[in-house]
């Protein structure tokens, strides 16, 4: 062998034993590094961790201050609506479920709400779980605001997975959660915010009312510490003229204007919303009034029917029904000025007006029960004007909601 060829032999041998170490170190840091990842993920299991991502709100996310998000117009829109299906979320009570319950059309489904000038913001359920995470969600109020609280929770359960959500049922509350997120999404019965014996969340009186003016506390101890409270009362106040109610002494009852009696309802919750709530750790929301669609004539002169079969929205501009009162819709303005920014007005009442089309009518329940084909056959009698299919308007409110919180949510980095 020349010394050439030996020199050669022996280079090539250092650089394999070079190669094999190298490749035994490497392996060995893999196998650390290996373990070290399954031993977190093991930890994070554990401990039900899951690393936060910064959220990154854009502007495209954002309103612009000068945008009033509550004037505008439906438009048709059957390709990015409805937000969701019908059969898809199982959290939908019977009184909204009207495709399950016979409805034969769907168009109630694909209209959206176009704003005259600037865009909402594209629903994304991450987005919000994200906004949202670390936080409570509370929607109280009475029926129609549990429909607002199932279509929100229908709007984000799609992208969590079976094993991480929950639902319960702990009356007067129900509570999903999201548990990646750490989030709850809960509704609170109070029908008329204040107390009254019909605080019950399944058996309450409909037609006796009595309401309790001054009265909050039992209610109020539930709502102390929530991230974000969102308010509603209206129907209930407007069974009759007249309401009994109570203001200080409890065994002194006295029949009440409504208009009064809802003032003084709403004052009380105002004295408990400035002395209790952080408004830099909490957000708070009132929605205004829903409206009801009764009597077709208002609509359409003439016509002597309701709600019933209605299928397009009405193209009136500033379209303004006897089912919304605009007494009430005052004393909310009154009141809510007084405790200023403490308090978000969702003005939803103007653009739910044109919706007499997504009403459950006679695809909805009456006293806990779905309608007998002789009670559909009868709709002028047994028809819903109040209450509202889902998917439907009030997956917009809660767009509108989505919207006000990405405008509050500031980017972590």
């Amino acid at each position: 062998m020349s010394m050439q060829t030996y020199a050669d032999s022996r280079i090539t041998q250092s650089i394999f034993q070079v190669v094999l170490v190298s490749f035994v170190l490497l392996g060995s840091v893999r196998l650390i590094l290996d373990e070290l990842k399954s031993n977190q993920s093991r930890i994070s299991k554990l401990n039900g961790f899951r690393q936060k991502q910064a959220v990154f709100v854009t502007k495209e996310d954002q309103l612009d201050e000068s945008c009033n998000v509550f004037e505008g117009q439906w438009v048709w829109d059957n390709v990015s609506y409805p937000l969701y299906k019908e059969e898809s979320c199982p959290y939908l009570v019977k009184q909204t479920t009207c495709q399950r319950n016979g409805r034969p059309d769907s168009h109630y489904q694909n209209w959206r709400w176009q704003p005259n000038s600037c865009d909402l913001p594209r629903f994304n359920a991450l987005k919000m779980l994200d906004v949202l995470r670390d936080k409570r969600v509370m929607f109280i109020g009475d029926s129609v605001q549990r429909s607002t609280f199932e279509s929100m929770i229908c709007m984000v359960q799609s992208v969590i997975p079976d094993n991480k959500k929950s639902f319960h049922r702990v009356p007067p509350m129900k509570i999903f959660k999201a548990e990646e997120y750490n989030v709850s999404i809960e509704y609170y019965w109070a029908p008329f915010i204040v107390e009254s014996i019909s605080d019950h969340a399944t058996n309450h009186t409909v037609h006796k009312r009595l309401v309790n003016l001054d009265a909050i506390e039992k209610h109020s101890k539930s709502w102390e510490g929530v991230d974000v409270l969102v308010f509603e009362s209206y129907v209930w106040w407007m069974h009759q003229p007249k309401i009994n109610a109570t203001y200080g002494d409890t065994s002194e009852v006295k029949e009440y204007n409504v208009a009064t009696a809802y003032r003084m309802a709403l004052e009380t919750w105002a004295k408990w919303l400035v002395t209790k709530i952080n408004p830099v750790k909490q957000r708070v929301f009132f929605s205004s009034m829903s409206p009801t669609h009764l009597w077709s004539w208002e609509w359409n002169p003439g016509s002597d029917g309701t709600c019933y079969d209605e299928l397009y929205p009405i193209e009136k501009r500033s379209y303004w029904g006897t089912g919304s009162n605009q007494e009430i819709m005052k004393i909310v303005g009154d009141v809510l000025s007084r405790v200023g920014e403490n308090v978000t007005f969702l003005n939803i009442t103007q653009l739910s007006e044109y919706r007499k089309d997504g009403h459950t009518t006679v695809y909805g329940e009456r006293r806990g029960k779905l309608l007998t084909k002789e009670q559909r056959a009868d709709p002028k009698t047994y028809g819903d004007c109040i209450h509202w299919c889902l998917p439907g308007v009030p997956d917009t409110w809660n767009e509108i909601l989505y919207a006000y919180l990405l405008n509050g949510h500031r980017n972590s980095f």
